[in-house]
């Protein structure tokens, strides 16, 4: 057999980070993911849809976006909505006309995967007809439809945002509309669709001048050259379809895995993967939570973090930094760097608890288990709080001790280095820490 001498493989770029939430969402995704766009050419939103609220805030001015990735607020960037996302034209409309206001055209450098899903009016119905069905056992929906529309997707029933060019596009509407309806009419549910439907159509038409691409071909091509893409999660891995606390999660691949899938790319092509969380725990919804502080400590987290939901306005549910659930997240997704959020609220208290274990029939585990629910007793440990107002802070050696003691303690559990930190809302409350 003769050998094959001299052989140059060629090395594939590896371009594409990821920035993903590690928690039950509502991390502060979008704010760091405008912090680290000038670094960039593309931002790619990769699942999803417009239940997730990412808000970002400059120049004394909160925006919050839910379909749009966040580095729309840089005109040189190029934004992609993936195939992974499911888009209700309504909401996306909205989205864009709001931007227009503070003179961001995203008819410019907004492109669309041709593959992505629409969330069609009756989804919204079907989705408020699904949790009235729960009763107690209510998951706790944001009501936008997004179940729904990826329940369609796997049924191979949805419809693709790509078709709303076809001559066909209206009856292969109607057909799945009426299969909708029959659904509807099992569950004796009757609430009218109608008036939305219209403006969907409005938003169909509005939403054509934009630019639509075969998302896949597009990262393909863009590989080949040395343009950086940053992959913007929404959600937190926590919510994830097949690994978060089933079934109070999301329905879509939240991890990093989900990259692969909705934007048409390889695994091999991911490099850096920045995971953020909290410097304590919040989750909105129903679905188990073992930190969670009933109490007057918790309510001071909701007040001093304004932790209400920026797509429901629904109260967050506060707690102290689960280390279990954080270890179980940083492995799941393979995170280089880490992230931590919202110090600032932590000020004032003078000690923080972590959860190090669960206590479950008096034995301590230190593992997510596969029956995550509410008999889960968490196992703290307390360290030193930090009286120090930190919001002005603009480096690492402006930090008080006990707060630099407390990410060197997160990194040790973790076994990721601390790269950023956040100290307040604002865009340029953001501490480089390495």
């Amino acid at each position: 057999m003769a050998l094959v001498k001299n052989v140059k493989i060629k090395q594939m770029n590896r371009k594409i980070d990821v920035l993903l939430g590690l928690q039950w969402g509502d991390e502060g995704k979008g704010k760091i993911v405008d912090v680290l766009t000038p670094e960039y050419d593309i931002i790619a939103r990769f699942q999803g849809g417009p239940n997730a609220g990412h808000t970002l805030e400059f120049n004394n001015i909160k925006h919050v976006l839910h379909t749009i990735p966040s580095g729309i607020f840089h005109a040189n960037k190029i934004n992609v909505i993936g195939n992974g996302v499911v888009i209700d034209p309504v909401i996306l409309k909205r989205e864009i006309l709001a931007l227009s206001k503070y003179n961001i055209e995203p008819s410019a450098n907004l492109f669309i995967s041709k593959k992505a899903h629409l969330i069609m009016p009756t989804h919204r119905t079907l989705d408020a007809a699904y949790e009235s069905f729960k009763k107690d056992k209510k998951i706790g929906s944001t009501l936008k439809g997004i179940g729904p529309a990826y329940t369609d997707k796997v049924a191979r029933l949805g419809l693709r945002i790509g078709e709303i060019f076809s001559e066909d596009f209206k009856q292969k509407y109607n057909i799945t509309k009426d299969h909708h309806d029959k659904i509807l009419a099992g569950y004796n549910y009757t609430e009218s669709y109608q008036e939305y439907e219209s403006e969907w159509f409005e938003a169909i038409e509005f939403l054509k001048g934009f630019l639509f691409i075969d998302s896949e071909k597009f990262f393909a091509d863009v590989l080949k050259t040395n343009k950086k893409i940053l992959a913007e999660g929404a959600q937190g891995a926590l919510l994830d379809i097949d690994f978060g606390s089933y079934p109070f999660v999301t329905s879509s691949n939240t991890t990093t895995a989900g990259v692969c899938t909705g934007l048409g790319v390889a695994p091999s092509r991911i490099n850096e993967v920045y995971g953020i969380c909290k410097a304590y725990c919040t989750r909105v919804g129903s679905g188990p939570f073992p930190t969670e502080l009933n109490d007057e400590i918790g309510q001071t987290m909701r007040d001093n973090g304004n932790e209400y939901g920026s797509t429901t306005g629904r109260p967050r549910r506060c707690g102290w930094l689960d280390m279990v659930a954080l270890k179980y997240s940083v492995n799941l997704n393979g995170v280089t760097k880490l992230i931590i959020t919202k110090a600032d609220v932590l000020s004032g208290f003078d000690t923080i608890k972590v959860a190090m274990n669960y206590k479950i029939d008096n034995a301590l585990i230190d593992y997510v288990p596969f029956e995550m629910n509410n008999d889960i007793i968490p196992d703290y440990i307390e360290l030193p709080g930090w009286n120090q107002d930190i919001s002005n802070c603009k480096s690492k050696i402006d930090l008080p001790e006990e707060l630099i003691n407390y990410l060197s303690f997160i990194e040790k559990e973790t076994g990721v280095p601390v790269e950023y930190l956040s100290v307040g809302p604002d865009r340029t409350q953001t501490i480089k820490t390495k």
